[in-house]
């Protein structure tokens, strides 16, 4: 069997000449797809132009066509994002939409594109909106066709008001840790059951 294949979309408001939490969150899972065999990429959202809208491709200067390709191409599909005043980043709001413009295509089967692919979230943030933000973005992609295994929300939040992010203050939480590691064991788990055994496209596909 190939290598299962992660991509990580990274919707830090950051491009990749600063510091990003949320890119050394994503590298902490990375460690555990290492270990696993799994190939993975990170895709830092802010460094491209990504049109506003509900298409696979809005023309122009408009770079999410390069990001799709291998969004489709990936067997898991991870979002991370910070919070920003107790939400999700813009970014990942904007990355869900282009999505959703996708979600009409079909695979080989007739089944939404995204079927038998795996999803995840990772978020960073201070104060609160962890769990409200994962909620946010594992819905959407559940709702494209991406299954969502147990446990595929790993956050870290640190204390109320300015201070020390993931980076410098997060990497020692023991929760943080333990929910790193599932979220990695558990879209492998499924990816490579979904590898083998994919869902079958009765009673599922977009012609009906």
């Amino acid at each position: 069997m190939k290598p299962l294949k992660a991509l990580f979309l990274n919707s830090s408001l950051k491009k990749s000449d600063e510091i990003s939490n949320t890119e050394g969150f994503i590298h902490d899972v990375q460690k555990h797809y290492d270990q696993l065999g799994v190939a993975s990429e990170i895709i830092r959202l802010a460094d491209y132009q990504i049109a506003f809208g509900i298409a696979e491709d809005l023309g122009g200067n408009d770079e999410w066509p390069q990001i799709l390709k291998k969004v489709k191409e990936a067997d898991i599909l991870i979002i991370g994002t910070p919070i920003w005043l107790g939400e999700k980043s813009s970014l990942a709001t904007l990355a869900i939409e282009r999505l959703y413009g996708s979600s009409s295509m079909t695979n080989e089967k007739g089944q939404a594109v995204f079927y038998n692919k795996v999803g995840g979230v990772v978020v960073t943030g201070n104060e609160d909106g962890a769990k409200h933000s994962a909620a946010s973005v594992l819905y959407g992609l559940s709702h494209i066709g991406y299954l969502i295994p147990p446990n595929v929300d790993a956050y870290w939040v640190g204390e109320a008001g300015p201070g020390e992010s993931y980076i410098k203050a997060g990497r020692d939480n023991e929760f943080t840790k333990t929910a790193i590691e599932r979220l990695a064991y558990n879209t492998y788990h499924l990816a490579g059951a979904l590898r083998q055994n994919p869902i079958p496209a009765e009673g599922n596909t977009l012609d009906r």
